[in-house]
């Protein structure tokens, strides 16, 4: 982790990054278009990325969705697979969710892996209290 930083400035944010990881290997994501990206970046309650200290290229993101008051959902939460293997996903859930403004709040995420960094944070499978209704692409 000593080569790379969390950051949650906005400003930071690369669009270009995100939406390269998105389009192509994101299983959740690649039938958004970068303006929807792009929209979703800009009404986002809070992103954070992780950057590498010496070039200051991207190579992590999350983004979360929230009341600001009690609840948040997690979104696009990755790190690129020549960045992985040096915690960084567990520095990403941790900024994000641990030590921002949110720390207190009622998370949610849906996710097809990295189950076990999830319920590291305390992530459960829901019980017969949460119901859903899946959108449309």
């Amino acid at each position: 982790m000593s080569d790379y930083e969390t950051d949650d400035n906005p400003g930071r944010i690369d669009i270009d990054a995100i939406w390269a990881y998105l389009s192509t290997d994101a299983y959740w994501g690649t039938w958004r278009t970068k303006e929807q990206i792009a929209a979703q970046l800009a009404s986002a309650w809070r992103v954070v990325g992780v950057y590498h200290r010496e070039t200051g290229a991207q190579v992590g993101f999350a983004r979360a969705i929230s009341d600001g008051v009690a609840t948040a959902y997690l979104a696009d939460v990755y790190v690129l697979a020549e960045a992985r293997g040096h915690g960084l996903g567990k520095a990403l859930v941790r900024a994000m969710i641990d030590e921002g403004p949110g720390a207190k709040f009622r998370w949610l995420l849906h996710t097809r892996d990295a189950h076990t960094l999830y319920e590291s944070f305390g992530f459960a499978a829901p019980g017969p209290m949460v119901m859903e209704r899946l959108g449309q692409p």
